[in-house]
């Protein structure tokens, strides 16, 4: 043990100098044998008073690291009233036992071998909690033998540069995030937390708004109460709903002091007071087109306003929390947009095949099938071409809108592009018939009108039907087999229902209660038909009239003949409701003729299972011999799909029907595959020009050149030639110039009734 403690005797000082000055006079480094006592004390006293200036704390520790000597700082730092009260003492009367522990071996680490310790970052923990830092360096202090008789250390408060640093540090971790594209709730979370690692007794609570901005949802609150976090779920914005919901209304920060008293949290006051919230300030989060995203709320216990550091805190959590959400809602929106179609919302072709996957995956662990349902817009190009490209998106979105409201919980409807729609939907193996019975509902669900505008449009739907995994193994190829049973549904009259069945195969599937009604209109007068003239373009008198079947349901009121006539071909009603319209119209045609009109022809549309019937040309003879006609006055029309399903079968009932006079016609011209053959081996009288052709007259090159052949070929084998869909005064004088001297189209007059033919016969007398 050193005799003198940390001066030795042979430094002069007088043994009765208080142990205060001479560490001072230590620290000095004066040389007590040159210099007076009185100027050392002079010395001494100016010294101590520039150590109890510093804002650094200074202290002097013998070799047991008891305290010699410390300024006010340091008394300060360790919560003493003076240096008296820490005077011999150690760390381990002022701080925990760990701390004190670590600062204890430090220094006799440094006093033990001599070599300073600088620059030691430590951190406390203060009795309030909150962490504290200082940089402290600790030097051993000599005799003038080289020997170590205690340390001197310096430290120095650096815990609101440590603050900073941390601010800092995580505002860069939380950008980082962003970047990375973390959940949104995990970046708020850590944005609130950094935040709240700032102060002292205040929780912060981000509330996002939702995408009508009506209501507040939490976004994160990891320190508030779950109960109170509940209980403001959803909460409505608006004027005086706290300071969330009234700040998030108005677009500006509301600092409520005291919740007890400010009339904005009337309604709150008692939830408030249940968690000891007395005061709240929130600041709407704004994007970078000043709409709201939300809001950021820092709560306190005490009534106050926020202080000068807490409002530049607030600053800087609602401008990240503003990119953040920003951002997220951006990736969404891009997420969104690559996987649904922008114009109906529906799951798009990209997104389809991972559903059909998952939908696979499903039921070969539940052992059910996946039925997928190809769904095509009939005719939806004439709509596009008629009513606008407008009229047309609104056709989808309904047309889209009624297959989501017919869907089932586990259903999934698809948007493939253009007017092409699948629907998945999970079915047990043995309940295919009422399956298909629902779709067949589907069907008539999608064939109601729509109204566009101030009117109404009806367009029906093909739908072809395959299951995984009896018709394929994978998605592509079960999506193939429903997309050719589709394509067979078009080929059978549209507004139809084909099942995959096989390669090549396709099973019609046949609506077994339409039918029954269709059988019951039939038979109890349910049917009717309309009449729409076919004039001649340049006198514009009528020289025919064709006759259209419509059905008047005692339900639905009208239906089209697309949603019934189809069914009826496929089921053979058409037979029965052919020979209706037959003798229907040739009774109609001799009542006018009765009445005095004028004699015009009447023709019949007749179908390829009709034209085929052997009895065909005997229910001909049999109409014109009941109602009376004369058969130059009664023309049939026939498809170019009739002409050419039996060729043998139908050149011999046309030969059949010639004979007694009957005139035959080529309706739909252009839309078949060997229209040239027809002209050449049927004794056809004349053919009339698809509608599909006469509506891209006259702007279109290639038509008008289809046309003009079409024209020309009709003069050289003299046969008549009638353009169909005729709707413009533009298309109307082109085909007259091109020679065309007939016409049929709502340019003269819509298909109607009886009586209004009649006027129209009686005003020609």
């Amino acid at each position: 043990m050193h005799k003198a403690g940390i001066l030795g005797a042979e430094d002069g000082v007088s043994e009765g100098m208080s142990e205060e000055r001479r560490i001072l006079l230590s620290l000095a480094g004066a040389r007590i044998v040159t210099e007076s006592t009185e100027l050392l004390t002079a010395e001494v006293d100016f010294l101590r008073s520039v150590l109890e200036q510093l804002p650094a704390q200074v202290f002097v520790k013998d070799v047991q690291s008891r305290f010699l000597f410390a300024n006010q700082a340091t008394v300060r730092r360790l919560g003493a009233t003076s240096f008296a009260e820490m005077k011999g003492k150690t760390d381990f009367a002022f701080y925990g036992p760990h701390d004190a522990q670590a600062f204890y071996d430090l220094e006799q680490q440094v006093m033990r071998t001599g070599v300073p310790a600088m620059n030691q970052e430590e951190k406390f923990v203060g009795e309030d909690g909150l962490p504290s830092w200082h940089l402290s360096c600790k030097l051993p202090i000599l005799n003038p033998a080289g020997e170590v008789n205690g340390i001197v250390g310096f430290s120095l408060d650096i815990t609101e540069r440590k603050r900073q640093e941390m601010l800092r540090r995580g505002q860069s971790d939380l950008l980082e995030m962003i970047a990375r594209s973390e959940p949104l709730p995990a970046i708020l979370e850590a944005l609130v937390l950094l935040i709240e690692a700032q102060l002292t007794g205040i929780f912060g609570s981000i509330l996002l708004l939702d995408e009508e901005g009506r209501r507040l949802f939490k976004g994160a609150a990891p320190n508030l109460p779950d109960a109170y976090n509940d209980q403001i779920e959803g909460v409505a914005v608006g004027n005086m709903v706290g300071s969330c919901g009234t700040a998030a209304w108005s677009g500006k920060p509301v600092f409520v002091s005291d919740i007890m008293s400010d009339p904005r949290w009337a309604n709150y006051r008692g939830l408030a007071a249940a968690f000891g919230f007395r005061s709240c300030w929130s600041t709407p989060i704004i994007a970078q087109h000043n709409h709201v995203l939300g809001t950021f709320a820092l709560y306190s216990f005490e009534v106050r306003e926020p202080t000068s550091e807490e409002l530049q805190l607030i600053s800087i959590a609602t401008h990240i929390a503003g990119i953040a959400i920003e951002r997220k809602r951006a990736e969404d929106r891009i997420r969104y947009l690559a996987h649904h179609d922008s114009l109906t919302g529906l799951p798009n072709r990209a997104a389809f095949m991972d559903i059909m996957a998952e939908a696979f995956n499903q039921a070969r662990h539940t052992q059910q099938h996946v039925a997928v349902v190809y769904i095509d817009l009939d005719n939806f190009k004439q709509v596009n071409d008629t009513h606008g490209h407008h009229a047309g998106d609104l056709l989808l979105v309904e047309f889209a809108a009624r297959l989501v409201d017919f869907k089932h919980g586990g259903d999934h409807v698809v948007r493939l592009g253009g007017d092409e729609f699948v629907m998945l939907c999970l079915t047990k193996p043995t309940d295919e018939r009422p399956f298909i019975s629902r779709l067949h509902q589907l069907r008539k669900a999608l064939a109601q009108p729509i109204r566009i505008g101030n009117g109404e449009v009806v367009t029906t739907a093909s739908i072809g039907v395959a299951r995984y995994p009896r018709d394929g193994a994978t998605p592509e190829a079960v999506l193939a087999s429903a997309d050719a049973a589709m394509y067979r549904s078009k080929e059978m009259g549209r507004d139809t229902l084909c099942v995959y069945d096989g390669p090549g195969n396709m099973k019609i599937s046949r609506d077994i209660g339409r039918e029954e009604e269709l059988r019951r209109a039939i038979e109890n007068g349910e049917l009717f038909l309309e009449y729409q003239p076919r004039v001649d373009m340049i006198s514009g008198r009528i020289l025919g009239l064709e006759a259209l079947v419509r059905w008047r349901h005692p339900k639905e009121g009208i239906v089209p003949p697309l949603q019934f006539i189809p069914m009826a071909e496929e089921t053979g009603l058409i037979l029965p409701l052919g020979n209706w319209v037959l003798k229907t119209a040739t009774r109609q045609a001799r009542a006018w003729q009765d009445a005095g009109l004028p004699p015009v022809v009447m023709a019949v549309n007749v179908s390829a299972r009709q034209f085929c019937d052997p009895l065909f040309p005997n229910l001909v003879e049999q109409a014109l011999t009941e109602s009376g006609l004369s058969a130059e006055f009664l023309e049939l029309e026939l498809t170019e799909y009739t002409l050419l399903g039996n060729v043998n079968g139908a050149a011999a009932a046309m030969n059949a029907v010639k004979a007694l006079g009957v005139r035959l016609s080529v309706d739909d011209f252009g839309t078949g595959y060997a229209n040239l053959d027809i002209l050449r081996d049927f004794p056809m009288d004349m053919l009339k020009i698809d509608r599909s052709f006469v509506e891209a007259l006259p702007g279109d090159q290639a038509t008008r050149a289809i046309a003009g052949a079409v024209m020309s070929l009709a003069r050289d084998l003299k046969l008549s030639v009638v353009a169909e869909g005729v709707e413009t005064k533009e298309q109307q004088d082109y085909l007259r110039a091109e020679g065309c001297a007939e016409a049929q189209g709502y340019l003269y007059s819509a298909p109607i009734g009886a009586p209004e033919i009649a006027q129209l016969l009686g005003a020609a007398c």
